[in-house]
């Protein structure tokens, strides 16, 4: 009997209307589009706007795009993962409300928290649901607000992040060769120093002084994520392409973690990986965190070929790090 393995049959995308570009950037903070540009190879990113516009926002239109362009009535769906480390609150899950607000009545749904590496565990969690045999139509969201935990006083990271969501919808196969086939992931907590929120969890709840003392959001250090993000992330490829008799000429795409324009040009080098096969996006909509992966497919749709290589790899705060591998299920179509 063939092995079931769990292939891509759709992905959609969306982001919110208001673009903020590195010259508004520079009204806020003292920052200038030069500046953004050459260190980080961002000129604009989408921001939600509004009162109690939280993540799941995001979601639902993105899963509601996918539903639409994959002709998948909503009570087909049995599971939806959501990455995200900006959850509309600390529970109920994102992924439950955009359930809800869907109708995806027969679905189950829940949160995985890996900061930019989101997207790729909860990929690879949604991958194995259904290789079991028990789950047939799977979508995984990766999606962030992350306008709503950055210090915009702070010209270290505000200029990094935006705002987006992506969805795959997974189903089985048992076409030879197509699908998830091989993934790589590790994790060092030892990172949490220089990539963090101080409080807002158990060990630190909100306060007023922690409020007050911008505790609540995101804190970096970059040297040293710059360092393990282009090692990590590197290393991880080169093992996943080497169990998969890989080389630059037979794998077809690497689409890496939008953190930097550098780190991402540093891993295409360090990998030996031609940089016009590297998937690339950042300078649209910066680092959209748990985003940024089903993003870059959504963009790069138009462009996919069933059976091409494709691997896809992310480093996030925590540390956590991982590729995986998957061959393309379908010719590509739209994109964004």
């Amino acid at each position: 009997m063939s092995k079931i393995r769990a292939a891509i049959t759709g992905v959609h995308g969306y982001l919110p209307d208001y673009v903020l570009t590195n010259d508004e950037l520079a009204t806020i903070v003292d920052t200038n589009d030069e500046w953004i540009t050459s260190r980080t190879g961002i000129k604009t990113r989408h921001i939600l706007k509004g009162d109690e516009q939280g993540t799941s926002v995001m979601v639902v239109e993105a899963l509601k795009g996918l539903l639409e362009k994959t002709n998948t009535p909503p009570e087909d769906i049995d599971l939806v993962i959501c990455a995200t480390v900006t959850g509309d609150s600390i529970f109920p899950d994102t992924a439950n409300i955009a359930t809800y607000k869907t109708g995806m009545v027969n679905a189950f749904g829940f949160d995985l928290n890996a900061a930019c590496s989101g997207f790729l565990y909860a990929l690879t969690v949604g991958a194995k649901m259904v290789e079991g045999g028990t789950h047939k139509k799977v979508i995984v969201v990766g999606a962030d607000k992350m306008s709503s935990i950055i210090d915009y006083t702070d010209r270290t990271t505000c200029v990094i992040f935006g705002d987006g969501a992506g969805a795959v919808m997974l189903e089985p196969t048992t076409e030879p060769g197509v699908g998830v086939l091989d993934y790589e992931h590790h994790g060092d907590g030892s990172g949490e120093k220089y990539l963090y929120l101080v409080a807002g969890g158990s060990r630190k709840p909100a306060t007023v002084d922690s409020v007050m003392a911008r505790e609540h959001f995101v804190r970096q250090n970059g040297r040293p994520v710059f360092k393990a993000a282009v090692s990590g992330m590197s290393d991880v490829v080169k093992k996943v392409m080497a169990r998969n008799d890989l080389d630059a000429d037979s794998l077809d795409w690497l689409v890496p973690h939008q953190a930097n324009i550098r780190i991402i040009q540093t891993v295409s080098k360090m990998v030996d990986f031609p940089l016009d096969k590297v998937m690339v996006n950042i300078q649209k909509y910066g680092n959209t965190t748990a985003g940024t992966l089903p993003l870059c497919l959504w963009d790069y749709e138009s462009q996919l070929k069933k059976g091409d290589d494709i691997i896809l790899t992310a480093f996030g705060g925590g540390f956590t790090w991982g590729a995986l591998y998957l061959k393309w299920a379908y010719d590509g179509s739209g994109g964004a």
